[in-house]
């Protein structure tokens, strides 16, 4: 693969990445991870509708007017979110009431709006695509970390199956309640932040 289109893919999930550097998204962080399953599911939510609006917006770049193509944007997105919000209703119905609302808000989500207006409208459709990949990676990879260490904390489950034997809890252990309410997303992050630096010195000086 041309190293150029490798950053695409590998940047936005360590140097670049769009929660711990961009600090983009950091609502989700906050609302889908108290579990597990529905953090994964709001992740390849995002990467289906970011990819394919990222490649949509590089295929049309040339034949929207300027003063109309944040309209454009929003109304590519709307559709692409409001296909997947169908199709979570369909096929995993329990876990789209969980996200509620917040699959329709994938639509206001800055790290989508951001790769089109940065990316897309400049590049042509497979970078796009690339670039859709990476940033959506990079984003579902932290959620999915903050929400395992929040279940696993706060539950004592894993996808909703216990894995803290029961005699751990006879022995006086309790699940942390602090881990399911919303501050401990952003105390999470910020840790993952922290991790992230330490491990990465072209980070520090930034």
């Amino acid at each position: 693969m041309d190293p150029k289109n490798k950053k695409l893919l590998t940047n936005p999930i360590n140097i670049d990445n769009p929660i711990t550097i961009q600090v983009l998204g950091i609502c989700s962080a906050l609302a889908v991870t108290v579990k597990l399953e529905p953090a994964v599911v709001m992740s390849i939510s995002v990467l289906f509708v970011l990819a394919f609006a990222n490649v949509i917006i590089s295929l049309l770049r040339n034949t929207i007017p300027s003063r109309i193509r944040i309209i454009v944007q929003l109304v590519i997105i709307a559709f692409l979110v409001i296909l997947v919000d169908q199709v979570l209703k369909a096929f995993l119905y329990d876990v789209s009431k969980q996200l509620s609302v917040f699959v329709g808000l994938i639509i206001t989500n800055c790290i989508i709006m951001g790769r089109l207006e940065a990316f897309a409208l400049a590049n042509k459709p497979f970078p796009a695509f690339l670039d859709g990949l990476g940033n959506s990676a990079g984003y579902g990879i932290i959620l999915i970390i903050v929400a395992f260490f929040r279940e696993l904390l706060g539950s004592g489950t894993v996808w909703e199956i216990q894995v803290i034997p029961n005699f751990v809890y006879e022995m006086g252990y309790q699940n942390n309640g602090l881990m399911i309410l919303p501050p401990m997303a952003l105390i999470v992050v910020g840790i993952i932040i922290w991790i992230q630096r330490a491990k990465t010195p072209e980070l520090i000086e930034n």
